[in-house]
This record gives structure tokens, sequence and C-alpha cells, in this order.
């Protein structure tokens, strides 16, 4: 059997000081006595000829000025550091085209995703989102894509990746799937990009989707072995992949459905695991493992500003804000119901990108089960999810709801 993805797609710095040309300045006229006082940084701009080595070392020598950098390719000119009234004097030579004062730059900010906030992970005590990079001491293995593996704004645990698919040749993420589900995860707070809901938690790519984001029933099965395998060290495991199938028995009986029957082994062994509904307008029952009790099956939320009460203005897809997205599996399999429109998240080659869909509201809730075991560590699989599901609320709108049940949305701010 082929399982598909449940996804659909979507400084500079600058210094101080220089150099000069012809001063301006009389060659026999004393220093211009304008060193003391408060100094400040300044970027000066000469007139076009001029020779910006030769004219910031006379300017220097004369205003008393302390060059830094010296322009001779983008343009001509230099920073220095020197008092209001040497910039003031510099102003009035017919050498200098402007002096500015230098002000900071920095990266760009990290911001918060929509579905982080919705969430309420800014309020979780053990998140602690505040840009500082302290991460949630937990571990979550990602079965999908793989992941970028060197990807600055995650955390990845290179020693328990695995690949599984039979038609790649490492854990490496060639699609970008399994990258963006670890960073909505855990990406690292650290003031840079995005952060995920447990930010820092150790992400195990388990690779068991190709490149092109299929793979087999069999290729799957290998990847929850493997998180099986580590049950002692993984305390989550995000699914956001499924194919057509049921749930016609449950653990003991599985009806020979091996994939049900491995995940019945790994939950027993305490691994929670977090399953995306699908994207087929359809009854969850009719995925697998979206279709299995013993895992959490999570359905997605239209929300575009991070904040309950509608009226939003759609961004990257016309669904309408805080409403059951249009594309998303229902039913009664269905646990919980978090953000998956225009998420925005990691992505290949140090990238972000943003994209929809109910493998993008899955790890918004495997993100709230890694919270959750990092500070309940003997926590069951059916402890988590009653957890997650007592701390949801009903703060949205389910008027576009085909199943008409109001699934509790995802919120671990006392996480």
């Amino acid at each position: 059997m082929r399982r598909n993805l449940l996804f659909t797609a979507a400084a500079t710095s600058t210094a101080v000081v220089g150099s000069i040309l012809g001063s301006g300045l009389a060659a026999a006229a004393p220093a211009v006595p304008l060193a003391s006082g408060d100094t400040a940084p300044y970027i000066v701009v000469l007139a076009d000829g001029a020779d910006a080595r030769s004219v910031a070392a006379a300017q220097a020598d004369r205003l008393g000025l302390d060059v830094g950098h010296v322009y001779t390719s983008a343009l001509e000119g230099y920073s220095a550091t020197m008092t209001p009234a040497a910039a003031t004097a510099l102003r009035a030579l017919p050498t200098v085209q402007s002096v500015q004062k230098d002000t900071k730059v920095s990266a760009t900010a990290q911001t918060t995703p929509t579905g982080v906030n919705r969430a309420d992970a800014d309020l979780s005590p053990t998140a602690r989102i505040n840009g500082v990079d302290e991460r949630v001491d937990v571990d979550v293995a990602v079965i999908d894509t793989g992941a970028d593996l060197d990807h600055p704004d995650l955390n990845i645990y290179r020693a328990g990746a695995k690949n599984c698919s039979t038609l790649a040749l490492s854990p490496e993420d060639g699609h970008g799937h399994g990258t963006h589900v670890s960073g909505t995860i855990g990406a690292l707070d650290n003031g840079t990009g995005v952060v995920g809901v447990a930010p820092g938690a150790r992400i195990w790519p388990v690779k068991v989707l190709s490149d092109l984001g299929t793979g087999l029933n069999s290729d799957v099965i290998c990847g929850i072995d493997y998180v099986a395998a580590h049950a002692n060290e993984i305390e989550v495991a995000n699914m956001s992949l499924g194919g057509a199938g049921s749930d016609d028995g449950n653990c003991g009986r599985t009806d020979d459905d091996a994939m049900h029957e491995a995940i019945c082994a790994a939950t027993d062994a305490g691994v929670t695991f977090v399953v995306a509904a699908g994207n087929d307008s359809a009854d969850a029952a009719e995925s697998t493992p979206a279709a299995y009790d013993e895992v959490i099956t999570v359905s997605a939320l239209a929300d575009f500003n991070g904040l309950p009460g509608g009226g939003a203005p759609s961004t990257c897809r016309a669904d309408e804000d805080d409403t059951f997205a249009s594309f998303s599996n229902y039913g009664t399999d269905v646990d919980l119901i978090a953000p998956g429109v225009c998420i925005n998240s990691t992505w290949l080659n140090g990238g972000y990108n943003t994209i929809s869909g109910t493998s993008m509201a899955s790890p918004h809730v495997a993100g709230g089960a890694a919270l959750y075991a990092a500070t309940h560590p003997t926590a069951t699989p059916d402890q988590i999810k009653a957890a997650l599901q007592a701390a949801g609320t009903t703060d949205w709108s389910n008027a576009d709801d085909p199943d008409g049940i109001k699934e509790k949305l995802l919120n671990v701010s006392t996480f």
C-alpha cells in the first residue's frame, strides 16, 4: 500500500570610522579643536573623485576622528567616531557629500508562528518562550520525509536519525515536509527564525517517505519499529502521513493490520503517537493511522492571526478565520483540533516556508505532548492524551465542521 503525505503545499552589520582625501583644510592651519566632548559613531560619504584612504587619514588628523572602516568600492567614504561638532565641521567641507549617524542593525527577529501563539505556548512555563535558547528536555521522533539535519533553528539528534525509506539513502530531507513538521514541534527559541511549541526538543528524524513524499506501508512500520526500539529515550512520535484503511480491531486483535500492531507495541512501550487526521474532507475513520484509537488524531483549524474570535483576513489560502479547515478530515476518531492553515516553519537549506494541512496541525499537538511529557516523565500515552484534551478549549467556531463535533482546541498554557 502506498502512503501519501497529508499536506497541501503551499544582515548586514555596520561598523565605524574611515579614511580621507583632500581634507579641504588648509595644510598649514592648526588642528581644529573638535575632538573633546561626547563622541558617537558616524558614516562619512565623500564627494565623487575623492580618494577615501587619503582623505580619511587627513580629516582624522585635523579633526581628531577615530577612523574605523574605509570604503573604496561601493562608495568612497569611511566610518568614524567623532564629536557632534566634528560632524558639523565635516558637513561644511566640499570633499564631503554627507555625514550620518551610525545605527545598529541585527539579524531578522524571531517570529512566533500563528499556531504556536494560538496554542498559548508562549504562556507555557515549560516552553519558556522569551528569545533565550533554553531547550525543553524531551525527545520527539518525526516519522516523515526526514529532516534538514543541519538546520540552524532545529535541535536535530543526528545520532538518532534513521532512514527507513527504500527510495532514499539517508535521513536527509529532500522534500521539506519533515523539516517543516520538526520546526512546529521544536524550533529553537534563539531569537531568529521561528519558534516551536516545545522549543529545542531533540528531534529524531525517522525517514519513511521518499523525497517525493510517498512510501510503502513496510517503510512506515520500519519507522515505528525503530521508535519502539528506542522507547526508553523517545517520549513522543509524530506521524503526519496516512493512507486508506480503517480500524477494524484494537490492540490484541488488529485483524492482520501490521501497522496497527506496531503502534500498539510502541504505545505499550510508552511512546505517545500523534497523527494527522487527513486532508480529504472525509471521515478520518477511512484513513490509517488516523483511525486507530491508540493515537492522538488531529484535525486542522484555519487561524490567520493566532487569536480567537475570527474576522482576520485570510493569508495563503481562502479559508475563514477561526473555523474548521476546508480540507480537514473529521469524525469521532478525531481527538483534538489545532492550527493547520498557513503555518510558517522551518524548511530545507536552513530556510522557512508557509504551508497548510493536517500535517501542520499534528505537530502542534506533538509539541504539546512533549511539553507535558517533559514535566510528567511517568505519564502514559493515555494520560498524556487525557491531559491534552482536558486542557483544550472550545473557543473556536465549528459552523463549517462537517460532523458538528466541537473537538477541544489545543492549549498548552498550563503545561
